[in-house]
């Protein structure tokens, strides 16, 4: 195993115990807790099964098993597979405690297929679910066509990423390399010159502070384990949706949209003038329907495309 999956599996093993609270909907006002995002992702995907007579899924990366669980409650047959040992362990108890087959949750990579090649005896699934996993891998296409062919034809993926167009609200250290590294990409070094001056002047450049050791972007009590790589720690990559919407086109996908979620009212570094306030309008803004607003107010953001007939 390479230093870089380790390092992954660690991570998430040690996310393993609470993952689960990030779905809970009594902690939505909580202010003492981290936002619990992953609420709002979970009602996009279910909303769109419904709508589409979704009866078969598969997870990639199916942490501790909450969203699984919960489509099973509508019906759907679900499978799964996950990097960490723990999160398939903890997943295959909250199937066992809610009388599901803990066999259709195995170990496996979706950078290799062999791995997870028995899940997909009975044939291709109506729809894949990927959260939190395009971050970590290195070869983008490559999984992307790993996941396409997990589908039958007509079939959907939902697969989620970092947005890297927030960072252009976030006013901090990531709209400085956003700027220079992308924006500016190709552009004279003299020029880029005086915009770093410039920017470093106007920025927050020491937020966010890195991740590096313990801290997790998942663990929404916000637990900190010393012996354990923190999510900056990892190979966690931003993605430009733009830049995505064309990847799923070489993938061969159709009928692409984004679905964002993770809404922020003002820049993060600002949340703690008046937290209680920050947390009820993130809330009201979820479900924005202006189609646009996401772009730079989204943390994050899931793709739906359909594999073609």
């Amino acid at each position: 195993m390479s230093k870089e999956k380790d390092l992954l599996q660690q991570h998430y093993d040690a996310s393993a115990e609470n993952y689960h609270l990030q779905y809970e909907r009594n902690l939505l006002s909580d202010v003492n807790r981290a936002y619990p995002a992953n609420y709002f992702r979970l009602q996009l995907l279910l909303n769109s099964f419904l709508r589409n007579n979704v009866k078969r899924v598969i997870e990639v990366g199916v942490g501790e098993g909450t969203p699984l669980v919960t489509l099973t409650k509508g019906g759907i047959d679900v499978a799964g597979f996950d990097i960490s040992e723990s999160m398939v362990s903890k997943c295959k108890y909250n199937f066992k405690k809610n009388n599901l087959d803990e066999s259709k949750i195995m170990w496996g990579d979706i950078q290799d297929p062999i791995t997870y090649a028995s899940l997909l005896k009975d044939g291709q699934f109506d729809a894949l679910l990927a959260m939190g996993v395009t971050p970590h891998v290195r070869n983008d296409e490559f999984v992307l066509k790993n996941m396409r062919d997990m589908v039958r034809p007509g079939g959907r993926v939902f697969i989620e990423f970092r947005n890297k167009l927030f960072s252009l609200f976030t006013f901090n250290k990531y709209t400085y390399e956003f700027i220079m590294d992308d924006l500016l990409r190709g552009v004279s070094p003299k020029i880029k010159k005086i915009v770093e001056m410039d920017l470093k002047k106007r920025l927050e450049m020491d937020k966010p502070p890195a991740r590096l050791i313990g801290e997790s972007a998942h663990l929404i009590d916000e637990s900190v384990n010393d012996n354990v790589p923190g999510y900056d720690a990892i190979l966690s990559k931003f993605h430009n949706p733009f830049e995505v919407l064309d990847l799923f086109k070489i993938c061969g996908f159709v009928d692409t949209q984004l679905l964002w979620y993770h809404f922020h009212p003002a820049m993060p570094y600002l949340n703690e003038q008046n937290k209680e306030l920050f947390r009820d309008e993130a809330l009201k803004l979820e479900h924005d329907t202006t189609g646009w607003r996401g772009l730079f107010l989204c943390s994050a953001f899931v793709v739906e495309a359909v594999k073609p007939k």
